[in-house]
């Protein structure tokens, strides 16, 4: 397939939304568009992208609620039903890749991409489903996500590090990069020098500019993510593009804000643990207050138009303060019984 557009801007929503003095203008990527999939109806929060290629290819599907707005925003950039070539996920958490099975019956041409420790969940999602009903409760998970689609085991690829996608000429780097989940790896494109992030780097909403960890259950690791923070900034990339929401081109602060924002909300929750190896829901309730008022001065950092209510309720949409006080609660918790003894904080 030609190119079908000759340069990327944020969609126009997107545009009008973003400010212009935080983190610098969401940046044009040449043969990068990103689609919002307005997951629960929301704009902004969570991205896919479509790569312009001999081979076009859609890094995240989003959930399955966001089937019909996928479909439409690859509509309108010129692809159908016969021209999705590749499909590619940083990772299988439900807000990425809950809509892969339903979107690959669309576009039955796609060839799935995603790490091998992800690929059986995609084909048989129902441990992935079940455990994400513990997390949220059954009635938010479907309201938010919907229903999850087994995807045909013959069109799963699995990819690990050191693996090139091949778009037809243009060509994608897979790095592993785990730390937010244990399956996930970020995409170098080779074309143009970006990198996906998944949620290697957390939280950035293009109006807000806010920086955010993502923490949810159940393996986070704080030091293989600081690993992989490092990792991408070793790459040198221009430009960052978020899967919540959106390219930006302040690299190197980014990276380094990621670091140490993931280190003190680690240290907050270290803090607030309490003694003891279990912990009741009470003492979960409270850890999350404790780090939910430690970070509420990040949001100092918005543009002063913005609602500060709305805004943390768009980063919460998808993982609230309890459930990301949760997953580092219990990262903890196995730190400490891999040593025997409480682990440090992290530095």
């Amino acid at each position: 397939m030609g190119r079908r557009y000759t340069s990327l801007a944020m969609e126009e929503d997107a545009a009008e939304a973003a400010p212009t003095d935080r983190h610098a203008t969401p940046a044009a990527v040449p043969g990068i568009t990103p689609i919002d999939t307005r997951i629960g109806g929301r704009e902004l929060v969570t991205s896919a992208y479509l790569l312009d290629a001999t081979e076009p290819a859609l890094v995240e599907t989003g959930p399955g609620t966001s089937l019909e707005a996928v479909t439409a925003g690859l509509s309108r950039l010129g692809i159908e039903q016969a021209d999705l070539a590749h499909v590619i996920v940083t990772h299988i958490h439900l807000d990425h890749a809950g809509g892969v099975g339903a979107l690959s019956q669309r576009f039955p041409r796609a060839r799935i991409w995603v790490h091998d420790r992800g690929a059986p969940h995609l084909a048989d999602p129902d441990k992935l489903v079940a455990s994400v009903a513990r997390i949220y409760g059954r009635e938010r998970m479907l309201e938010l996500f919907g229903p999850v689609v087994p995807t045909d085991r013959g069109r799963i690829q699995a990819i690990g590090e050191g693996d090139v996608i091949d778009l037809g000429g243009r060509r994608v780097d897979v790095l592993y990069t785990p730390g937010h989940a244990s399956h996930h790896v970020a995409l170098a494109d080779r074309q143009t020098g970006g990198v996906f992030t998944g949620d290697a780097l957390g939280i950035h909403l293009p109006d807000v500019r806010v920086l955010r960890p993502a923490t949810p259950p159940p393996d986070v690791d704080v030091e293989a993510s600081i690993a992989s923070i490092d990792r991408i900034l070793g790459l040198a990339p221009w430009v960052l593009l978020f899967s919540h929401y959106g390219p930006v081109e302040d690299v190197e602060e980014l990276c380094e804000l990621a670091r140490r924002r993931l280190t003190h909300w680690a240290e907050v929750v270290r803090g607030a643990l309490p003694q003891g190896p279990e912990q009741t829901a009470e003492d979960l309730d409270r850890i999350a207050e404790i780090l939910d008022d430690a970070t509420r001065g990040e949001f100092d950092e918005a543009p002063p138009d913005v609602d500060r209510a709305s805004a943390r309720e768009r980063y919460e949409l998808l993982a609230t303060m309890r459930i990301n006080a949760e997953g580092l609660v219990r990262y903890w918790r196995k730190r400490d019984q891999a040593t025997g003894a409480p682990a440090p904080s992290p530095t």
